[in-house]
């Protein structure tokens, strides 16, 4: 049911998540049945397929580690000893289950040969003792769409020191659950994943059973991409994480049908080279992503192995993708959320932060936002506003997660977002500027935010002006005259910031740097806060810049700011541009 609908009708997203709750549990009652895993045993696959390639990163250490006798993910580790059982302890955490039941560590393992396959075989063929038949968890649509991409991606390689047997038990358990996640409704924004991964366990396998169930999951893969890749590039969700991932599952499709002298769908083909410059566009200049919409940053090596970057030499980056935009000077780079929120399912991991922004200033993070993600140790809270580099307006969100009954059923959707209203951008010579506005403060206080950005492309700095308009008094909140405002610039951890004497100008340095920048501005009051960050699944602390002020409900509030080189007088007055 659409996000506006439910947003509508009283108790809507609690009436939903019971219809839903309701034929989930038909379905578990269905997954569990005995017919239902006869109906998933054959054909048996006869033999392997394709050589199928995760362009994903390895990690040795890691698969050292799990020789050692520890599986260790984002700083939770669970010990059971060499040559031990990890699937008879309990898991440090939820999330840490998942990494372990998805079984992505086996690409680690590989890393080291033979005894790496060896390790690989016995942990696989011990967990299908314990979970094969079928388990809530183990088989809940996520964990179960990581672990057939990762087993069909290193089935080659642990059937290498398996005997006969234990090879056909590894296929037919792979083909079993590929054909078990083509039946898989739950968690609809996940389709093309799971067609994808389904689609390459079929590669995998030989045979009938390879074939058919290639062919099936090929069908339903090009049916959910048009929904899952937007006609600009991005990823439904907006996230630009998620674009990322998806082109590395897919990327290992079209290889693993190429080893099959299959041809590539049109659909699939053209996914690739649409989420394939939505990569392009959102690698910044230290190499990771830009941390929008539910989605990290990233290490660059790992960004890097998408292969997305192999064209950008001669094909030019896009200046608008996803709702997004990028400008860029000699030595600072910024890009705005221009965009609402995904709406809906594909909300989960949505931020209600409007015409947030990112700045790399000599090709160093700068001002950030949270880096909050669905993998990330972190409160929802951090989908909020006030995580954001933006302006926020008294205590309200400009949309904030589902919860209660309604969010453990449908998940933590986004509800009462907004939308961006304006979105101008210009060019000139030495020049580029955005006019941005959206209505996310409109009902409760009825005022507009518009936030202009103009980049100097000469003068190498960055200008704006965060104002909130006055709508028609009758939109506007009663029984108030003013209401405070503020405009956040979170900074990245490894920047630093010290207030000027004159309590207009905050000197920004990056590690490393020596002179570093100006943020100078016109607010009222001018504050240092702390705040935290999440990159490469560690959350550290960091600072933000606050900007305060009050705004009158009749007339509206402005505040003008600009980032320059640490050069010439501290009390250099705004620009007036």
């Amino acid at each position: 049911m659409p996000a506006s609908v439910l947003d509508r009708i009283p108790g809507g997203y609690q009436l939903h998540a019971a219809a839903v709750a309701l034929r989930r549990r038909v379905g578990l009652e269905w997954s569990a049945a005995p017919l239902r895993h006869l109906l998933l045993a054959g054909p048996r696959p006869r033999g392997l397929g394709a050589s199928c390639r995760d362009l994903r990163p390895t990690d040795p250490e890691a698969g050292r580690r799990i020789l050692a006798g520890a599986f260790a993910f984002e700083g939770e580790t669970l010990a059971h000893g060499p040559r031990g059982d990890p699937w008879d302890q309990p898991s440090p955490s939820r999330r840490f289950a998942a990494a372990l039941h998805g079984f992505g560590w086996l690409k680690d393992l590989m890393a080291h040969g033979d005894a790496g396959a060896r390790e690989g075989l016995r942990l696989s063929l011990a967990w299908r003792r314990v979970f094969g038949s079928w388990n809530i968890f183990s088989w809940e649509a996520r964990v179960l769409e990581r672990r057939v991409f990762n087993l069909a991606c290193n089935i080659a390689a642990l059937s290498g020191p398996a005997s006969e047997a234990e090879a056909e038990l590894v296929s037919a358990d792979l083909a079993r659950q590929g054909r078990f996640l083509l039946g898989v409704r739950d968690a609809p924004e996940r389709a093309a994943e799971r067609a994808a991964a389904a689609a390459v366990a079929g590669a995998a396998l030989g045979g009938r059973a390879g074939e058919r169930l290639l062919d099936q999951a090929l069908g339903r893969l090009c049916d959910v991409l048009k929904r899952a890749v937007t006609a600009d590039g991005g990823h439904a969700s907006r996230s630009p994480q998620a674009a990322l991932e998806l082109l590395f599952d897919l990327n290992t499709l079209d290889d693993a049908l190429a080893q099959r002298r299959v041809t590539s769908p049109v659909e699939l083909m053209r996914a690739i080279d649409r989420l394939s410059g939505a990569v392009r566009f959102f690698t910044l200049a230290d190499g990771r992503l830009a941390a929008f919409q539910g989605g990290e940053a990233l290490a660059a090596h790992y960004v890097a192995a998408a292969g997305a970057q192999d064209e950008l030499a001669e094909r030019a980056v896009a200046v608008l993708r996803n709702g997004y935009h990028r400008l860029e000077a000699r030595s600072l780079q910024v890009i705005a959320d221009a965009a609402p929120p995904a709406a809906g399912l594909w909300s989960i991991a949505a931020c209600g932060q409007p015409l947030a922004i990112e700045v790399l200033a000599g090709g160093k993070r700068l001002v950030v936002g949270s880096g909050w993600s669905p993998q990330a140790v972190g409160p929802q809270a951090l989908r909020l506003v006030d995580a954001a580099s933006t302006t926020a307006v008294g205590e309200s969100s400009c949309g904030a997660p589902v919860g209660g009954f309604a969010g453990r059923v449908l998940g933590p959707r986004l509800r009462g977002g907004y939308e961006v209203v304006d979105v101008r951008r210009y060019e000139a010579p030495g020049a580029l500027w955005l006019e941005l506005a959206h209505d996310g403060w409109a009902r409760r206080f009825g005022l507009r935010h518009e936030r202009r950005l103009y980049l100097d492309i000469e003068a190498d700095e960055l200008r704006g002006e965060d104002r909130l308009t006055a709508l028609q008094p009758g939109d506007r909140a009663e029984g108030r005259r003013f209401v405070p405002f503020e405009v956040r610039f979170h900074l990245h951890p490894q920047v630093s910031a010290l207030i000027a004497r004159d309590r207009k100008s905050v000197l920004l340095k990056a590690e490393g740097e020596e002179a570093g920048w100006w943020l100078r501005n016109d607010a009222l009051d001018v504050a240092l806060e702390p705040s935290v960050h999440h990159q490469d699944g560690v959350t550290r602390h960091g600072q933000q810049i606050v900007l305060r002020g009050q705004a009158r409900l009749d007339a509206g509030a402005k505040v003008r700011w600009k980032l320059s080189a640490a050069a010439g007088r501290v009390d250099e007055p705004l620009s007036r541009e």
